[in-house]
């Protein structure tokens, strides 16, 4: 059985509320940072308290015993679940990496399509813009050629009807 102030040294370092979990309030916890010298510190002063605080029979010292291994198995625990938590943590920022990762290399491949396609879009767009222009001259010359036809046809004409003015002429002239 537990001494009266191993219990109530338990208790002060304990915070019990029903709605979380029990936390140990320490001055380590406190500090981002917690060096082993702290603990071993802390884990010390509770011993000195629990044996001090009552007679040096037998039955104090085995509680002294029990009240030591049950806080130190119950920092290991604590130390185990940090480490848990940690390495969980630590997964998680590893698993979100690597997701951002493969998004980011999909991305990549899909700009580097998008890339391709705009390429040949912009093939295509000049071909027929050249296309285009090429047709553009084409009915140009065809105009030209239509309109070169009925010059030579004018042209046919009046060379008849001088022929026929000059054939006047020369009679006249006779």
């Amino acid at each position: 059985m537990r001494s009266p102030a191993a219990l109530g040294a338990m208790s002060s370092l304990l915070s019990h509320n029903k709605d979380q979990p029990r936390i140990r309030k320490s001055l380590s916890d406190s500090s981002p940072t917690s060096s082993t010298a702290a603990t071993k510190s802390q884990r010390h002063e509770r011993l000195s308290r629990l044996s001090s605080s009552g007679s040096s029979d037998v039955s104090n010292d085995t509680s002294t015993n029990h009240a030591e291994s049950y806080f130190l198995r119950r920092e290991n625990r604590l130390s185990a679940r940090k480490r848990a938590e940690e390495e969980a943590a630590n997964n998680d920022y590893k698993k979100m990496y690597e997701k951002a990762l493969a998004t980011n290399q999909r991305l990549k491949s899909r700009l580097e399509t998008s890339k391709q396609e705009l390429a040949m879009i912009q093939d295509q767009l000049q071909r027929a813009q050249e296309s285009r222009c090429l047709q553009k001259k084409i009915s140009d010359m065809e105009e030209q050629i239509k309109v070169k036809g009925e010059l030579k046809v004018e042209n046919q004409r009046l060379k008849d009807e001088n022929g026929a003015l000059i054939r006047v002429i020369t009679k006249l002239s006779k």
